[in-house]
């Protein structure tokens, strides 16, 4: 049996995985990000049976969210972070690996996979079986701010304070780091997804407008903002009429959907306060000079840096590509396992515990 895990061992492509509520990233060693794609799986009602023979997952199933008829279900199986469905994680999960391995059936690579540093110990099993069910030889799981950073090119192997915020689709993580530990952290359940939700309840309470997730994400990207913009901007946004019940659209402006964010927006930064006040003094000044680096998709809305700089007066500066530093993070796991093995919780781990 060894001698099998071996062989087969040696024709897998280890991966570094950013198991995301909204998109799933793979990192692989000496190739980089080799797949970015919707935590999303679509299935026919009443099973977990993955449609188009079990290949409508990703960019396929995303492209059904809100558009599928009464039988087709498409499912997020990621909920702020951990794990909500586990039986679709698993077959999400192999997809993205055969995928990597170009359909290969005979694989079984050793896995990187970040996770949100607030989860319990019972979820932190049900990633770990969830990979190694769908096709992992060896799970090894890093927190998300660490992978963060050192995607980011932070220094977290030094005796010194490096602050991340990594804001997901998810979960935010804020988590000052030093010495390859994290000094303090937070996690909070505020992210990309509630900031599309309350441009959702933006548009029915000032509009009478139904949208979509979808379309709230697309607003926010085309005209979202946490800071006043040199030059204000506008989308014009179809939807369904609260009143009468008919599609309409109507011109909504970057100002209210600025407005819209600020209660989501405040919470990150009161995490990013709290987190400070639980820093030591020593660390604290640290920051002072190193400053805040954001990573995750959220630190794309615009002045988001600007704000947070206003708020708690240190500078602030977003790293470059936020939205794939936790897989490259990952990545750079998986080229030094050798050292960083240490600072991981791996399957072996969890099987002695």
């Amino acid at each position: 049996m060894k001698a099998f895990e071996w062989m087969v061992g040696k024709f897998s492509t280890d991966m570094g995985i950013d198991l995301g509520t909204a998109n799933t990233l793979v990192c692989v060693p000496n190739e980089g990000i080799v797949l970015n794609e919707p935590s999303v799986v679509a299935v026919r009602r009443g099973t977990n049976e993955v449609l188009l023979g079990g290949d409508a997952v990703g960019l396929t199933a995303k492209e059904m969210l809100g558009k599928t008829p009464g039988n087709i279900q498409a499912i997020r199986p990621l909920k702020n972070g951990v794990i909500a469905d586990f039986e679709i994680t698993e077959k999400m999960l192999r997809y993205f690996i055969r995928k990597v391995h170009n359909r290969s059936v005979m694989v079984r690579p050793r896995i990187v996979i970040a996770i949100p540093s607030g989860i319990t110990a019972v979820e932190r099993r049900a990633v770990i079986n969830s990979a190694e069910r769908a096709g992992a030889r060896k799970v090894y799981l890093v927190s998300e701010p660490m992978a963060a950073g050192i995607g980011a090119g932070m220094p977290v192997a030094d005796p010194q304070a490096s602050m991340i915020v990594d804001i997901g689709g998810g979960t935010t993580e804020v988590a000052v780091m030093s010495l390859f530990g994290l000094v303090h952290s937070e996690s909070i359940r505020v992210a990309g997804d509630e900031m599309d939700e309350a441009i959702v309840n933006h548009l029915r309470r000032n509009y009478n407008l139904l949208v979509g997730d979808q379309t709230a994400e697309r607003i926010k990207m085309s005209i979202g903002s946490a800071a006043p913009l040199e030059k204000e901007l506008e989308v014009e946004v179809a939807g369904r009429d609260l009143m009468i019940g008919l599609p309409r659209r109507t011109t909504v402006t970057s100002t209210e959907i600025r407005e819209a964010l600020m209660e989501p927006v405040m919470d990150i930064i009161q995490a990013i306060r709290t987190t400070l006040e639980n820093t030591p003094p020593e660390l604290a000044a640290d920051i002072v000079h190193q400053g805040i680096t954001l990573a995750g998709g959220g630190a794309l809305l615009r002045g988001l840096d600007v704000i947070i700089e206003q708020e708690v007066q240190l500078p602030v500066r977003v790293a470059e590509d936020p939205l794939t530093s936790v897989a490259r993070g990952t990545g750079e796991f998986l080229d030094q396992l050798d050292l960083y093995s240490r600072v991981l919780d791996s399957s072996m781990d969890e099987a002695a515990a």
